[in-house]
């Protein structure tokens, strides 16, 4: 049996060496999601990689000192305070069967509510005051961020409780806000940007990402609670917006997931699954702590639905700011109910480290049943695709696809992008045409991006005023694929409509950076549409706006000083009709908030519905809370989550023709 002996010693060998392999290559993942904002392997990669760690320690009872199942967090390098936390935040153990969450939740009763994905932020509050933020940092020592959780744009200030309480819950910034921020591709996804935001040492900046706060739990104050569900109804009472959450038993929880998982496409606010906490405190607490995860509560994260298909190609799509995207292409899959085929790699560096290759295997997913992902190269390593054809590993382009110019790799934190640094690079209009043309912006119908490509591959548009000049172009552009006498009449309709604008909408259009539609409302309201005072506010002007911070600013003013883009907006001016006209802010909606869903009769689409609310002093929201006044949806009798929340908090659903009654 000396043979036997000697195998088992060699095995444990190869296990201890593997289990130092996974919590190196887990630990750096981690420094690059929580320290540097930015993720070298996915979401799907890192649990199962973790998932082999965790059944390794198990099975050799070997766990090291900086393995990440029995660490937390990130280890807290920023220059921001650092402070203690009263008690360990712990990270909650999880499960990906819901026969599992039955098992646990056995004859109790529970609560299951979205998993956000945010940053972890706590609150005290003394006398009423918001006193003190910390972030969970590494779980015992957070990061103070005082002065930033106070730009958040839900949190109170104050609260109506005297006495000291303490509030956890979760920072993030919603899929529509990230839209509109990131336009020109700088971050990979709604997590990163929020926890770079919330842990900036300038406020104003945190202030210009639209940065939310959902309270999860109570850690101290507000009296006694038995159940959980009371606890959500005290900090609603206080003017904080709760993570939504439903009852549910063994019996009712698998439907309850599927409820959420049915949700999750049209829920604006990232989620990378759900939380499961027993509804009687006392029972929970009873249960106490493992030395990394509490026992009265546990996570469902979603089962990732994976498919393996074949990489065909990587395209390279240059942005109107320069920097060029990786997109993968690959053999249609289904995935989540529908069929994909692209992905993006987000940069370089993800391609470098998926060793992507043209002919690979890679499997796909939806990451948070949304996001196309590849969660991994199958092919990775390999020399040859097959006996016959050496392998092809994609390199990034020496060329821009677009213009021909060279190309330049630049590298921050670790991070390689691709960048086109011809300013007249073709790409760089078009994306900007697309823009300019877009339905918030100049309205142009019919201008679609194959259109406007089209049209500056022949020369015809290098300026937007050109496109109000397309008359001068009648022959060339009814013989192009796909135009005709007709469409071509309704193509100048369409530019003739839209010459006839608001400040609000060319200000858009502009491109200014950071400059999106709301940021141009506000603008133009507080020069009450004056366009020679909009062109020439100063940074200090700018920043006395509300809602807009430093680097808007900056970039704001930096774009009027050069003189190309004066000359662009002058010859616009000689084009435009340009409604100067306005009336001061009606308070008739002030303290109101509306949520707006299904579709619109009266006014042509949601955003004018939003404008016309917050010209009469009233807020949107995109979803439904206790801060919530109005839902407005046609359907008053569906079955929508939107409708269901409502009524579950009692807020009138009204109808737009109700609407237009109240502001009559």
């Amino acid at each position: 049996m000396l043979w036997a002996s000697r195998l088992w010693k060699n095995c444990e060998i190869t296990m201890k060496k593997r289990i130092e392999e996974l919590v190196t290559i887990l630990n750096e993942a981690s420094k690059a999601y929580y320290q540097q904002d930015r993720e070298i392997m996915s979401n799907q990669e890192y649990d199962t990689l973790y998932d082999e760690l965790a059944a390794l320690e198990k099975e050799t009872g070997i766990v090291m000192a900086q393995s990440p199942t029995v660490n937390v967090g990130y280890e807290v390098v920023s220059s921001l305070p650092k402070e203690p936390h009263p008690s360990p935040m712990l990270s909650l153990d999880k499960t990906k069967d819901v026969e599992e969450l039955q098992r646990w939740l056995g004859d109790k009763e529970g609560r299951l509510s979205w998993k956000l994905d945010g940053l972890t932020v706590v609150l005290t509050y003394e006398d009423g005051r918001l006193a003190k933020a910390v972030t969970r940092g590494d779980g015992v020592i957070g990061e103070v961020i005082t002065a930033n959780a106070r730009t958040f744009i839900n949190i109170p200030v104050s609260i109506p409780e005297k006495e000291q309480v303490v509030v956890r819950g979760e920072a993030v910034i919603s899929y529509s806000d990230f839209e509109e921020i990131n336009t020109d591709g700088t971050y990979k996804n709604p997590r990163n940007l929020c926890s770079g935001s919330v842990r900036q040492l300038n406020s104003k900046i945190t202030a210009d990402r639209r940065v939310r706060f959902y309270a999860f739990s109570l850690a101290a104050g507000g009296g006694e609670f038995r159940f959980r569900h009371e606890q959500a109804e005290w900090m609603r009472s206080q003017g904080f917006e709760t993570v939504d959450d439903m009852p549910v038993t063994a019996a009712t929880v698998a439907d309850a997931v599927a409820e959420y998982a049915r949700k999750i496409t049209d829920f604006d606010i990232p989620s990378d699954g759900l939380v499961l906490i027993y509804d009687d405190i006392a029972y929970g607490r009873s249960l106490g702590t493992t030395a990394k995860f509490p026992r009265d509560s546990i996570a469902f994260k979603w089962q990732d639905e994976i498919r393996d298909t074949t990489l065909r190609e990587i395209l390279w799509n240059a942005s109107r700011t320069g920097l060029i995207n990786p997109i993968a292409v690959f053999d249609p899959v289904e995935l989540e109910g529908t069929t994909v085929s692209r992905a993006s790699v987000h940069n370089l560096s993800i391609v470098k480290e998926l060793d992507l290759g043209e002919g690979d295997t890679v499997s796909v997913y939806k990451a948070n049943m949304i996001i196309p992902q590849i969660a991994e190269n199958r092919s990775k390593g390999k020399e040859k695709t097959d006996d016959r054809q050496p392998r092809k590993p994609f390199a990034a382009p020496e060329m821009c696809p677009v213009c021909g110019h060279d190309t330049v790799v630049r590298s921050e934190n670790g991070i390689e992008t691709v960048h086109c640094v011809n300013e007249e690079c073709p790409a760089k209009m078009i994306k900007a045409f697309t823009l300019f043309v877009s339905r918030n912006a100049m309205n142009i119908e019919g201008l679609s991006e194959a259109t406007l490509e089209k049209f500056v591959d022949e020369a015809l548009v290098r300026t937007p005023a050109d496109l109000f000049r397309l008359e001068d172009h009648k022959e060339r552009i009814v013989s192009m694929d796909g135009f005709g006498e007709k469409s071509y009449e309704n193509l100048l309709a369409a530019a003739e409509k839209a010459s006839h604008t608001t400040p609000d909408r060319l200000l858009y259009a502009l491109g200014i950076p950071n400059i999106g539609v709301a940021n141009a409302r506000m603008i133009c309201r507080a020069c009450k549409n004056n366009w020679n005072r909009i062109m020439s506010l100063t940074e200090e002007e700018l920043t006395s706006i509300e809602g807009i911070g430093d680097i808007m600013a900056k970039a704001y003013v930096e774009f009027f000083a050069k003189a190309d883009n004066i000359e662009k907006v002058e010859d616009l001016l000689s084009i435009l009709t340009i409604d100067e006209s306005f009336a001061e802010a009606s308070d008739k909606l002030a303290g109101k908030t509306f949520v707006i869903t299904g579709s619109l009769e009266h006014f042509g689409n949601r955003d004018a519905a939003k404008a016309k609310i917050e010209e009469l002093g009233g807020k949107t929201a995109g979803s439904v809370s206790s801060k919530t006044d109005y839902l407005i949806n046609n359907d008053i009798t569906s079955g929508s989550g939107k409708n269901k929340k409502a009524k579950e908090l009692g807020i009138p659903i009204i109808t737009e023709e109700d609407f237009l009654e109240m502001i009559k």
